[in-house]
């Protein structure tokens, strides 16, 4: 290519990275996810026997001390839109300090936990930290867990139906559709239960209501 070829060729570039230039700085941010603008919440139940074999061991988590007896706790209640859900909002409300965060313990198994909800999800509740807390808490009452699984003793196999089953029976205003269980690898991960703003069950939408597919999941005895 001759110099006179290169200094074309030279200017197409220019011109076409100007051209780039200016549609990326035309083109309109992202809207960010706004604090209070969602329909309904999803009530997550971890299984903690799994999730400290997966993970909670290795961080030797309190809660995964034996003796604790942790059957399930509180992942998160986290608000969704119809399809899809906000994350990391922006909101006026304060955070939490590390006192309130370490009292939801009891019902989320760590304050750590407790803290990443609010950074991730509840923000985007449009509550107040503490109303946020309240709102799990409250939420976590209104559903009773089956008797049969408290402080299980010994490892069980069964499939993921029987355990949405023996969660509508215990609870029977819950919806065949409002409760969604799901699983890592081949055991019980959590029970996911769908709830109005005013913490009253109702349908999952459709990217929520996909159950686990495994013929059978292990649930692994409280410690």
């Amino acid at each position: 290519m001759d110099a006179r070829a290169k200094a074309v060729n030279l200017r197409h570039m220019r011109l076409l990275s100007a051209l780039i230039l200016s549609a990326f700085l035309a083109s309109p941010a992202p809207a960010d996810d706004i604090a209070g603008d969602f329909d309904y919440y999803v009530l997550a139940l971890s299984w903690s026997p799994s999730w400290c074999r997966e993970t909670g061991d290795d961080r030797d988590a309190d809660q995964c001390d034996i003796g604790r007896k942790t059957d399930f706790v509180v992942h998160g209640l986290w608000p969704q839109y119809e399809q899809g859900w906000p994350q990391d909002c922006r909101t006026s409300e304060r955070d939490p300090s590390r006192r309130e965060s370490a009292a939801m313990a009891d019902v989320m198994g760590s304050g750590g936990l407790a803290w990443y909800q609010w950074k991730k999800h509840g923000r985007c509740s449009g509550l107040s930290a503490s109303a946020y807390y309240q709102a799990i808490r409250d939420a976590a009452r209104s559903v009773q867990v089956p008797e049969v699984f408290d402080d299980l003793a010994k490892d069980i196999r069964l499939p993921p139906s029987v355990v949405e089953e023996a969660f509508i029976d215990s609870n029977p205003a819950l919806e065949r559709d409002g409760v969604t269980v799901t699983c890592r690898r081949d055991a019980l991960q959590e029970v996911r239960i769908c709830l109005t703003r005013n913490l009253e069950p109702r349908s999952c939408a459709s990217d929520i209501s996909r159950d686990c597919g495994r013929r059978d999941i292990l649930m692994e005895r409280v410690r």
